[in-house]
């Protein structure tokens, strides 16, 4: 996916965090609004390999090659917006509480103002859409927010995305108006349960180092 890298990503950022950047970043840009007809070109250039991710990548780009831009559009439209409201509500509190505006989003508005965040100004969705989050995880991961902190991204993981994303990217996976967006959902789903595995793995390793340092004190 190192065509969908951000222009800003440190030179200092790990071959394998940038691969996780990329990922959100692809994410968050299948999400946040129908995709143009560049992102779909670009899309339609990834290859996987023989991993299911990697399958999913492949569907995904044999998809975006066969998608006309309109067809895209009115894809997201369904599932995300529709008349009143789309076949999926891709946020947080709604996933969570069963409400818009709830306490997962003042969760994050807390996490983002200590990142020094703030909600654009031509933005008047809620910020608790799975698109932002996504956004939010590669700038932790790049560099853009700062130092990269694994201990930091996890936290973040934990507290607002693990809850609830596996479950709506399963759902986009069984949309009915989905197509583009199937293998998206796959994407989706596989990849947050490779970064479950790994932050646990993290936590393992600092529980060990833990009790190693305490069995060694003098």
């Amino acid at each position: 996916m190192a065509a969908l890298a951000e222009r800003d990503v440190a030179d200092t950022v790990e071959d394998a965090d940038l691969l996780r950047a990329q990922a959100y970043t692809l994410l968050a840009q299948l999400l946040a609004r129908p995709p143009s007809r560049a992102l779909l070109d670009t899309i339609a250039e990834l290859t996987g390999d023989g991993t299911p991710l990697g399958q999913a990548i492949d569907r995904l780009a044999e998809r975006a090659r066969a998608t006309s831009e309109q067809k895209a559009e009115r894809e997201f439209h369904a599932l995300f917006i529709g008349v009143t409201r789309g076949e999926l509500v891709p946020f947080a509190s709604y996933y969570r509480t069963g409400f818009l505006n709830d306490r997962p989003l003042a969760r994050l508005r807390e996490d983002m103002q200590a990142l020094g965040i703030e909600r654009a100004p031509d933005v008047s969705e809620p910020e608790d859409h799975i698109a932002a989050i996504c956004e939010i995880m590669a700038a932790l991961i790049s560099g853009s927010l700062g130092s990269p902190d694994l201990h930091q991204q996890k936290r973040f993981f934990n507290r607002h995305l693990l809850p609830w994303a596996g479950r709506f990217f399963a759902d986009l996976e069984e949309a009915h108006g989905a197509d583009l967006y199937r293998p998206a959902g796959t994407i989706g789903r596989l990849f947050l349960h490779i970064e479950t595995d790994a932050f646990a793995m993290l936590a393992q390793a600092a529980e060990q180092e833990h009790r190693e340092g305490t069995i060694h004190a003098p």
